[in-house]
């Protein structure tokens, strides 16, 4: 039976120099709830998750701030922190108590392309409820994609690091492994790793309660304007539905649902799943082609934040 320390992803941090049009777009039509805001900072809440915020958003040069991780307990971080210490990874701070909202106990480091990571637990969780039939709503932070551009070295970097795995892998007949579906728990993923130019946040995903929902969630987006890049449809690794737009400051966002959870982790062997396949793409056939500049959409920028700690 796989035993991790870590328990789930936790939540996404941005900063951005559109903020007030970025707040107005992740609360008024993305349906993530404001919880608190100040000095430039305001901390989203996913209605369908007991984290005390999923989205944290920043005044500031367009970056990824950090991505978060949760762990069991405190023996857990104190041992992660350990091996990480022993790998000779860089550290933001050391395990300590954590003053941001949530609180908790937790570390930050810089992984091996340099974003900041945190590892924490004991965080003080909110009174989530559930999603009801028909709301368009987000339930969580469902996963994070990274740019790299060094795909299976940074791949092995979170497996040895963090003890993820490998779900399955999307390759091409030509240029190889493309991107890489890594789980912490037994959700199919909850990070995925992809080839690219530079390092930078590919997407970032958000769960619905159900293909009811995640249809009138990307209709709800689509009526606010914003451009629908690639959707909808069904991916084959994963069998989630999925629906990306961009975001105001350019960031890839989805939505998706029904991701598949692997029971038997022991037993489960990782496909190799072919990009120019129709179906691996897409099962249903719904969705626009994936093509070379649906692809360059979710390069993003260069992200200014490598090696460099947020300021909060």
């Amino acid at each position: 039976m796989t035993v991790r320390q870590l328990s789930h992803l936790r939540y996404l941090a941005l900063a951005t120099p559109k903020y007030d049009e970025q707040l107005e777009f992740y609360t008024k039509h993305w349906g993530l709830t404001l919880v608190q805001e100040a000095d430039g900072v305001a901390y989203l809440a996913a209605e369908g998750s007991p984290e005390p915020f999923s989205v944290r958003l920043r005044r500031g040069e367009k970056r990824i701030d950090l991505v978060a991780f949760g762990a069991h307990t405190r023996a857990d971080v104190d041992a992660l922190a350990a091996k990480l210490h022993a790998m000779d990874v860089r550290f933001v701070h050391e395990p300590q108590e954590l003053t941001q909202l949530g609180g908790g106990y937790g570390f930050r480091f810089f992984d091996i392309d340099g974003r900041t990571i945190e590892v924490s637990t004991d965080v003080e969780l909110r009174e989530s409820r559930k999603i009801n039939p028909r709301e368009p709503v987000p339930v969580k932070l469902s996963h994070v994609v990274f740019n790299t551009t060094g795909l299976d070295k940074t791949t092995q970097f979170y497996i040895d690091a963090l003890d993820f795995a490998v779900s399955d892998t999307l390759v091409h007949p030509h240029m190889g492994d493309m991107m890489h579906f890594m789980r912490c728990n037994n959700a199919h993923h909850s990070l995925a790793i992809a080839q690219g130019p530079h390092p930078s946040l590919h997407h970032a995903s958000f769960e619905m309660r159900g293909v009811e929902e995640w249809m009138r969630g990307t209709g709800k987006i689509l009526r606010s304007g914003a451009r629908m890049v690639w959707g909808p449809g069904r991916h084959n690794a994963g069998d989630n539905t999925f629906a990306y737009f961009i975001d105001p400051s350019g960031n890839t966002m989805e939505f998706t649902t029904e991701l598949a959870v692997i029971e038997d982790e022991d037993n489960w062997h990782p496909s190799r799943l072919d990009v120019t396949q129709v179906t691996t793409q897409d099962q249903w056939g719904t969705a626009n082609a994936m093509s070379e500049f649906v692809a360059r959409e979710s390069f993003n920028d260069v992200d200014n934040g490598l090696f460099v700690a947020p300021p909060v």
